[in-house]
C-alpha cells in the first residue's frame, strides 16, 4: 500500500484544516449520538397502543357500543319474543313507542314514583352525609376509624342483602320494629304494604345506604380545606355555626356538586330496592321507571316498548345532569 507524500500531501492537510490552519467544515457525520439506538417510529408507537387497548375495544364494542345501538334501533320497532331468533322480522313502526309511552298511566305512575323517590331522596343523602362527614372530621376524636368504617359498609355490602334485611326489618308480624313496637304496647304498621308508607320506607333504606358514600366525598373535601383559613375565620370571631355557613359550606360546592349529580343518576334508575322489597306494590306506589322497563321487557316480552322507555329515562337523566351542572357550576367559581 502506497502513502501520499509530498505537496500532495500537505495541500490535503492544509485543506482539511482550512483557513488560518483551523479545522475545516467536516461533511455529514454518520456517527449517532444515541449510539447507534433509535427511537421508535411513530407508526411502531401506534401499533404497540392499539395492540394494548384492542381487548378493551372489543369488550366494549361486543358488550356495550353494541347493545346501546341495537336497543336504540329496537325503540323504533315492534320487537317481542317471536323475533328473538329472526331479529330482521322485527316491523318497523317509528315513533309510535315513544308516542305510547306519555298515555300510559302505569309509565307516568312510574315516572311521577321516580322523581318523588329522587326529589326526597337526594337532598336527604346528601344533607346527613355531610353533617356526619363533618362530625367524623370535627366532633369525634376516639374510634373515629370504627365510625367511618360503620357508615361505609352499606355501600359495599350487596343491595339484595341489604334489601332482604331491611325487608324483614320492616315486616308487620315478625319483623324487629314489630317486635319493639309490641314491647311497648303498640302496633306497627304495614311500612312495606301500605301506599302511603312504602315509598318513604324505600327512601329511607336508599338513604341509610347511600349515605357512606357521600360521607366519604365530603370527609375528602373538608380535609382539603385549608387549616390556616379556619384559624383566620376564628381570629376574627366567628363561631361554629358562622364558620361552616361562611367557610366549609362554599369551599365544599365543588364536591357537593359531585355528589349530588352522582346521588341523583343513581336514584333516577333505581331499581334493586322495589324489586326485592316490594315488586312495585302496594298498587303501584313504589313502581319506577326501571322496574316498569323490566317487566315490559323480561315479564312481557315488549322488548321494542320497553327500549323506547330506557332511551326515555336517558334524557330524562342527561337533562337533568345538564341543568345540575349549570346551576352549581355558577356556584363554586
Amino acid at each position: 500500500m502506497s502513502t501520499t507524500t509530498g505537496p500532495a500531501a500537505s495541500d490535503a492537510a492544509k485543506t482539511a484544516r482550512g483557513p488560518g490552519g483551523k479545522p475545516g467544515p467536516r461533511g455529514p457525520s454518520t456517527t449517532r449520538k444515541d449510539g447507534g439506538r433509535g427511537k421508535p417510529r411513530l407508526g411502531v408507537q401506534n401499533l404497540a397502543g392499539w395492540l394494548f387497548s384492542t381487548p378493551f375495544l372489543v369488550l366494549f364494542t361486543v358488550f356495550m357500543a353494541f347493545p346501546i345501538l341495537a336497543t336504540l334501533l329496537m325503540s323504533f320497532t315492534d320487537f317481542g319474543l317471536r323475533n328473538v331468533t329472526n331479529p330482521l322480522d322485527a316491523e318497523f313502526i317509528g315513533f309510535e313507542n315513544y308516542t305510547k309511552l306519555f298515555s300510559d298511566e302505569k309509565f307516568l305512575k312510574a315516572l311521577f314514583n321516580t322523581g318523588y323517590f329522587v326529589v326526597v331522596g337526594v337532598p336527604l343523602t346528601i344533607g346527613l352525609g355531610l353533617l356526619v362527614a363533618v362530625l367524623l372530621n370535627n366532633g369525634i376524636d376516639r374510634a373515629r376509624t370504627f365510625f367511618r368504617v360503620g357508615f361505609y359498609a352499606p355501600v359495599v355490602t350487596s343491595i339484595v342483602a341489604v334489601a332482604v334485611v331491611w325487608r324483614f326489618v320492616l315486616d308487620p308480624a315478625d319483623g324487629l320494629v314489630a317486635g319493639l313496637a309490641s314491647e311497648v304496647g303498640l302496633t306497627a304498621p304495614d311500612f312495606l304494604g301500605d301506599e302511603k308508607l312504602a315509598m318513604p320506607s324505600l327512601i329511607l333504606m336508599a338513604v341509610w345506604r347511600n349515605m357512606g358514600t357521600v360521607m366519604v366525598l365530603f370527609i375528602a373535601g373538608l380535609q382539603a380545606i385549608p387549616t390556616d383559613v379556619r384559624e383566620a375565620a376564628k381570629l376574627d370571631g366567628a363561631g361554629p355555626w358562622h364558620e361552616f355557613r361562611r367557610i366549609t359550606v362554599p369551599l365544599l360546592r365543588p364536591t357537593m356538586l359531585y355528589a349530588t349529580v352522582i346521588t341523583t343518576i343513581g336514584y333516577l334508575n333505581v331499581f334493586e330496592e322495589p324489586f326485592v322489597m316490594t315488586q312495585g306494590g302496594p298498587s303501584d306506589s313504589t313502581l319506577t321507571v326501571s322496574l316498569n322497563m323490566y317487566r315490559e321487557g323480561f315479564n312481557f316480552f315488549h322488548m321494542g316498548y320497553a327500549s323506547a322507555m330506557a332511551y326515555v329515562l336517558f334524557v330524562v337523566i342527561m337533562g337533568i345532569t345538564v341543568l345540575q351542572l349549570r346551576l352549581l357550576k355558577d356556584n363554586t367559581k
